[in-house]
């Protein structure tokens, strides 16, 4: 019988494509990655996966085996869900994954809040920009702000999260808005939406500065490098930030939060959905979703 914790690894290997990608999304090194693949090969007697120089290619018989361990994966991951969704006690671990942005500045300061209503659930949040998957129980809840399209998923819109222009107060008073000069995201991030509408707004005045995330962008408006465009709940409540009023379309990105439907009525979890939910409408600066959830 082969070591499924190999099989995992290979799983990992097949939906990324390199070992390097499904080292970081096993969250080990390569060489362990490099190492499971080879056992179980060598437990399978088969070559599974072609190591090319930027690539790995699953061979014929990887093929086989990868659609029949998907299916065994899958299978897993239900029985897990199911042993969480018939816990009724209001304890266990519970992950949550949602945006830095919505992780460092409206969940993070809460979460004594919530260990004080439920002490025997462990709440794990994680800072994540990317979709997870939900069915291979990367996380139990997440929150997200493009709608999640995941077969099996229960998705409820939660509100919008609106974006204006901020500087410090001593940048505005020094700089006309023909000189404003814009804090901007750093390259591996030019497709995201509130880059695309900054940048439209920026209207080819210059871009000072690049960086990776929304606190970042929030350091660097203080320290009076530029106009930022933040989310509203964050600039409107920063000490030393004023709003810009600017010409052009206003922006926000809809907040979702989303669950797997075998876990939507498991106690635990939704005691975590009911808190997430909570935060964001009590949260000045977040605009909420109607009795639809539209």
């Amino acid at each position: 019988m082969f070591d499924w914790e190999n099989m995992r690894h290979f799983l990992a290997v097949a939906r990324v494509g390199t070992l390097s990608g499904a080292a970081r999304a096993m969250g080990v090194d390569h060489a362990t990655v490099s190492r499971r693949l080879a056992a179980l090969e060598a437990e399978l007697q088969v070559v599974l996966v072609e190591r090319l120089p930027r690539a790995c290619r699953l061979t014929t018989m990887g093929v086989k085996i990868h659609r029949e361990a998907t299916a065994m994966e899958a299978a897993a991951f239900a029985v897990e869900r199911g042993a969480l969704a018939s816990q009724t006690p209001l304890a266990g671990t519970v992950t949550l994954s949602a945006p830095p942005v919505l992780v460092a500045h409206l969940l993070a300061k809460r979460l004594a809040a919530f260990r004080d209503e439920y002490p025997d659930i462990q709440l794990s949040t994680s800072a994540q920009p990317q979709q997870v998957s939900l069915s291979r129980r990367e996380a139990d809840v997440a929150l997200r702000l493009v709608r999640p399209k995941e077969a099996g998923s229960v998705v409820r819109k939660l509100g919008e999260m609106p974006f204006a222009l901020y500087a410090s107060v001593g940048y505005a008073a020094r700089h006309a808005p023909t000189d404003w000069s814009f804090i901007a995201y750093d390259a591996q991030f030019a497709d995201m939406p509130q880059q695309r509408w900054l940048l439209q707004i920026a209207a080819g005045r210059s871009v000072g500065c690049a960086l990776s995330d929304i606190s970042g962008h929030l350091s660097a408006a203080l320290a009076g490098a530029g106009v930022a465009g933040l989310p509203r709940f964050l600039g409107d409540h920063a000490p030393g930030l004023i709003r810009l009023e600017h010409d052009g379309p206003a922006f926000s990105r809809d907040v979702w939060l989303v669950v797997h439907r075998d876990l939507r009525r498991a106690a635990p979890v939704r005691a975590v959905m009911d808190f997430v939910a909570n935060v964001v409408s009590q949260t000045p600066g977040l605009a909420q979703a109607d009795a639809s959830g539209n």
